[in-house]
């Protein structure tokens, strides 16, 4: 169906329209006219051979596709919503290796054996730790007085707690956040990332990952590596298993806390009432809000499973579907307001961890608490950060990711 209200060829996942802002205006359109559009695309120029994918705006749209993978698969076409032309079925096909893009029963196993290293008891334990590397993060930015936030500080706890959780040398996470970097800023051409580069960086991390495997099980220590791998009477992962599960952390554990946490700042140092509000009450509201208004994966995607309706289209099978989660998380129908970023709010009933579903996010726990540790730390020991630029936004076709923020720490 049409809509009037967009100009000729937009295109939902253009990564020009992410490096410079995330189209909130266009998903307001489409919430009121046409919740489910389709989304016309030159032929193959996603990767994916076809003509276009429909895009999902509303909260409740968003919620049901994420809660039917009978219907909705995310192994069919994977969950990226877009690669280039220039992608293969034979290398699409082998991401279906990652969690992200299983669909059950094969997902329920590898999630079952996983989540052992994400129980409220693991994240507890982690805390102290965490808590003191915040502030000993913080502490080393503010002696520089000035500089770039994303890689002195946002960048930083989310690595060395992946390092903390999976036993992974702190020495190596410099290794962690380029590998990462490689593989999702292949759109991005200030950073002369090319797809190969990226492809070889995911080879060059699901190795590092598979000989920390073989190394454990070979010599299990405390550590969630080898409860996944050694644990022979509960089930384990295969070292190529724990390789792809690595790789997914490398981005959804850090890629997307990282983005969070700098949109948060710059929300804050924009919202200046609610930076006093938050220094003066730190409210524990605070990080769910933040993953709300940063939503730093603007999208995933599903294929149909079966010709289907959803939001009053009809979906032939074989077609896919953009969730489109920072939509969904500006929905007036769900949230008053929502175009306020208010630290206080409470419900929160926000998509940024995923609509529900097999695919909710595995890591929430940890990402709320880094942000809680991370925010606590600036309010302590830099309450007055100020701006100093621009954020330099990533182009992305599907992640909402800033490259540089420039703030005085002092």
């Amino acid at each position: 169906m049409p809509c009037p209200a967009l100009p000729d060829g937009f295109d939902f996942t253009d990564p020009d329209v992410y490096q410079s802002r995330v189209p909130l205006p266009e998903f307001a359109r489409l919430r009121r006219t046409t919740p489910v559009w389709w989304n016309a695309q030159p032929h193959g120029i996603a990767g994916f051979g076809d003509d276009g994918y429909w895009v999902v705006t509303r909260h409740e749209d968003v919620k049901e596709v994420s809660t039917r993978p009978e219907i909705f698969s995310a192994s069919t076409n994977t969950s990226i919503i877009r690669f280039n032309a220039a992608m293969t079925r034979d290398r699409i096909d082998v991401q279906k290796l990652i969690m992200l893009n299983m669909d059950p029963p094969e997902h329920t196993r590898v999630r079952q054996i996983v989540q052992r290293g994400f129980t409220p008891r693991a994240i507890r334990a982690l805390e102290d730790a965490l808590r003191t590397r915040a502030r000993t993060i913080v502490t080393e930015a503010r002696r520089k007085e000035s500089g770039d936030f994303v890689t002195d500080v946002a960048c930083e706890l989310p690595l060395q707690a992946i390092a903390e959780l999976i036993g992974i040398p702190q020495d190596d996470r410099a290794r962690i956040f380029d590998w990462s970097n490689k593989m999702v800023a292949y759109d991005d051409p200030e950073l002369t990332i090319t797809e190969e580069v990226g492809s070889t960086a995911a080879a060059e991390l699901i190795s590092y990952a598979m000989n920390l495997a073989a190394d454990r099980k070979e010599c299990p220590a405390q550590d969630i590596v080898s409860r996944l791998v050694a644990a022979e009477d509960e089930g384990n992962l295969a070292s190529d298993e724990f390789g792809f599960f690595v790789l997914l952390l490398a981005v959804a554990g850090n890629e997307t806390t990282r983005n969070a946490i700098t949109h948060g700042m710059h929300a804050f140092l924009t919202h200046p009432d609610q930076w006093e509000l938050y220094k003066r009450e730190r409210p524990r509201t605070t990080a769910e809000e933040i993953v709300r208004w940063a939503t730093p994966v603007v999208s995933f995607q599903r294929t149909a499973t079966q010709d289907t309706t959803l939001g009053g289209a009809r979906i032939e099978k074989g077609q896919r579907v953009g969730l489109f989660y920072a939509s969904a998380n500006h929905d007036p129908e769900v949230f008053a307001h929502p175009e306020t970023f208010d630290i206080t709010r409470d419900p929160n009933p926000h998509l940024g961890f995923g609509g529900g579903g097999p695919h909710f996010c595995l890591g929430k726990s940890l990402a709320v608490l880094e942000i809680d540790l991370i925010f606590q730390a600036i309010a302590d020991a830099m309450p007055d950060i100020a701006l100093a630029g621009t954020p330099r936004r990533l182009r992305s076709a599907w992640l909402n990711g800033v490259k540089e923020l420039r703030v005085r720490y002092v």
